[in-house]
């Protein structure tokens, strides 16, 4: 099960946060802090698989992360999930938000983050996978934008 998703920049600044486990506030804080220093850290060649941080659950979760330009995209999965098929998660999780954004960067996370978190819960919701198929996910994105543009003209 996928415990959390962080996606920050190069330098630590948190962009999506979403855990699907509770955690307090201030222990949110620290989890993205370690998780930031712990990718970081490692070299671009290196494996893109490691283990969670003592404070996310140590060696019974792993951290699955890819990091694209600026943005390191994270997510924290128990030992239940596949590391290569979170891998390609990530992956068309990236590539849908690079098809509805017209190359994804940064501002768009921060400038469109409900477009962002809709996208998301299309591909994951409660910590379980929903849909891997990028064609279908943006589909549905399209259709919320149709719905929402014809809410918006009803009331005008």
């Amino acid at each position: 099960m996928i415990k959390a998703i962080l996606i920050f920049n190069n330098h630590g600044k948190p962009r999506l946060i979403r855990f699907y486990q509770y955690f307090a506030e201030d222990m949110q804080q620290q989890i993205i802090r370690e998780t930031f220093h712990l990718v970081s850290k490692r070299d671009d060649n290196v494996c893109n698989f490691l283990e969670g941080g003592s404070l996310i659950g140590g060696s019974d979760y792993k951290l699955i992360y890819r990091h694209y330009a600026t943005l390191y995209f994270v997510f924290c999965v128990d030992s239940s999930e596949s590391e290569l098929g979170i891998l390609d998660l990530i992956q068309v999780f990236v590539e849908t938000l690079d098809k509805c954004f017209e190359n994804v960067c940064e501002l768009d996370l921060i400038f469109h983050m409900d477009k962002v978190h809709y996208i998301l819960q299309e591909v994951v919701m409660g910590g379980m996978v929903l849909e891997t198929n990028m064609n279908e996910i943006v589909a549905q994105v399209e259709l919320q934008n149709r719905m929402e543009k014809s809410e918006i003209l009803e009331v005008l």
